[in-house]
C-alpha cells in the first residue's frame, strides 16, 4: 500500500496538468472491461485523463437491459452514449480471466453467492477447454455475447441506427500485452 500512497502524494504536485480537466469531460470511447487488476485501460490504449469513459465489471459482463430495475452498468452506458456522446464502445476481454474460467470449468461458487449470481448474467455459459488457463476461445466468445447484449440497450440501438456509434470487441493477452480486435468479415480476433 505504501508505494500507492507515496505516488498519490506526489500526483497532485502538477496542478497545471490537470486544470483543464475541471472544465468537464468529452471522452470519445466507452471502454467496458473486467475489474481484473492486470487490465489497465489507460495503459493498454495510451489514453490520457478524459479520453476514456470506463465501465469495469467482474468478467466485463454487460447485464441484460431492463427498464424496471436499472443497474449501475445500464446507467453508465446510457450516460456515456446520451450525455457524453461517445462515438465508440469497446468491450475488452482478457486472457486468464477468472470469471470466464470459473464459468468454463463450472466452478462451485456457493461460497461467493454475489459472484455466482453476477456471473449468471454471462449466459450462455462460455464454452472452451477447462484446462486452458488462458481461456482465450471462451473469453472471445464471451466478448461477442456482451456486444450482442449491448445492442439491446435502447440508447445503443438508437446510436447504431443513426450511425453515430460503433461497437468493438477486443481481446487482451495479459501475458504478452497483445491486443486483438474482432473482425466481423472473418469472425476472428486479429492483431490491431
Amino acid at each position: 500500500m505504501q508505494p500507492l500512497i507515496d505516488n498519490a502524494r506526489n500526483f497532485g504536485h502538477r496542478p497545471e496538468e490537470f486544470a483543464r480537466l475541471a472544465a468537464g469531460q468529452s471522452p470519445q470511447v466507452l471502454f467496458i472491461t473486467c475489474s481484473d487488476s492486470r487490465v489497465v485501460p489507460a495503459l493498454i490504449t495510451g489514453a490520457r485523463p478524459g479520453q476514456l469513459f470506463e465501465l469495469r465489471t467482474a468478467g466485463n459482463i454487460v447485464p441484460p437491459h431492463t427498464s424496471t430495475h436499472p443497474t449501475s452498468e445500464a446507467a453508465t452506458i446510457e450516460y456515456a452514449v446520451e450525455v457524453l456522446g461517445v462515438r465508440d464502445i469497446v468491450v475488452c476481454g482478457h486472457s486468464h480471466c477468472g470469471a470466464v474460467g470459473a464459468l468454463v470449468r463450472g466452478d462451485d461458487l456457493t461460497a461467493v453467492p454475489a459472484v455466482r449470481d453476477w456471473l449468471a448474467h454471462a449466459a450462455p455459459r462460455p464454452s472452451g477447454a477447462p484446462e486452458d488457463p488462458e481461456v482465450a476461445e471462451a473469453v472471445q466468445c464471451h466478448v461477442l455475447t456482451q456486444l450482442l447484449r449491448l445492442r439491446s440497450y435502447p440508447c445503443v440501438e438508437r446510436g447504431l441506427a443513426e450511425g453515430r456509434l460503433g461497437l468493438h470487441g477486443w481481446y487482451y493477452e495479459v501475458h504478452t500485452g497483445a491486443v486483438r480486435a474482432h473482425r466481423a468479415e472473418t469472425d476472428t480476433f486479429e492483431s490491431l
